[in-house]
């Protein structure tokens, strides 16, 4: 649960950073005096990480939006895109079905009640192109046998 609450502090300042143009230094200390809440290395980590790749985050989203604008994507389920490739990409040692699932979760608190889905639906469809041996119903059995 810790990592949970981690990510969802990361979810909240790249969700500040978009609307606040400041560093990122900035926006963690604001964070910090605003909710009296420490920021955990890991959290900091995918904040750097998603901010310095956005960019391309967004081009691999971008590419998987068949007939849908970018910019009619909600902010929320862009930054949990973001941060879940983030993951996927840069994080080696997260495995795939964790990244996938956490995203998911905390989707279920923060975004509306099909967000879920749609994001599971991109990243799916862009773990086809960035991991070739990938498989749904692999990484699906895999979180099945963690929880037992």
């Amino acid at each position: 649960m810790k990592r949970r609450n981690e990510r969802i502090t990361a979810l909240k300042i790249l969700y500040a950073l978009e609307f606040n143009p400041m560093s990122i230094e900035e926006q963690i200390d604001l964070y910090k005096t605003n909710i009296q809440e420490d920021v955990s290395e890991f959290a900091t980590d995918i904040i750097r990480t998603t901010i310095k790749n956005k960019d391309e985050l967004d081009e691999l989203i971008k590419s998987q939006l068949h007939n849908w604008d970018f910019s009619r994507v909600g902010v929320i389920d862009k930054v949990l895109l973001r941060m879940a490739l983030t993951e996927l990409k840069y994080f080696p040692d997260i495995p795939v079905e964790v990244a996938l699932n956490e995203v998911i979760e905390i989707s279920k608190d923060f975004s509306t009640e099909r967000s879920g889905k749609f994001i599971n639906g991109i990243l799916d469809a862009i773990l086809k192109k960035i991991q070739p041996n990938y498989e749904k119903k692999n990484v699906k059995k895999k979180a099945d046998q963690e929880k037992k």
